[in-house]
């Protein structure tokens, strides 16, 4: 699996298609990643000491790999992810802009 924790993803199909949002978990066994606003399910929650008051809380669920594409910020446009060799050292790229991908650090 290409797409790594902290990477900005787009949507690219499914009922959230056109969002981006950055990644908050990956799951390479079930190829599943979750993205953050995107997804959201509402879970019914018992009060607990934690939680006195319980409620319905809402949250991400994990959706396919296959629906979503590496985003480049700069140019705005959504590619799938490459490789390049600069200085001895392997570089993740989106292969539309050709920029390097850039993980936001959690």
């Amino acid at each position: 699996m290409k797409i790594k924790k902290g990477d900005k993803v787009q949507v690219i199909a499914g009922k959230d298609k056109g969002i981006t949002g950055d990644v908050l978990a990956v799951y390479p066994d079930k190829n599943k990643v979750v993205v953050e606003g995107v997804n959201i399910l509402k879970k019914h929650v018992r009060p607990s000491q934690l939680n006195p008051e319980g409620g319905i809380m809402s949250q991400e669920a994990p959706i396919d790999a296959s629906n979503v594409m590496v985003y480049d910020t700069r140019k705005k446009v959504a590619g799938r992810v490459g490789y390049r060799f600069e200085g001895g050292k392997k570089i993740r790229i989106n292969k539309k802009s050709g920029n390097e991908i850039k993980t936001a650090k959690r």
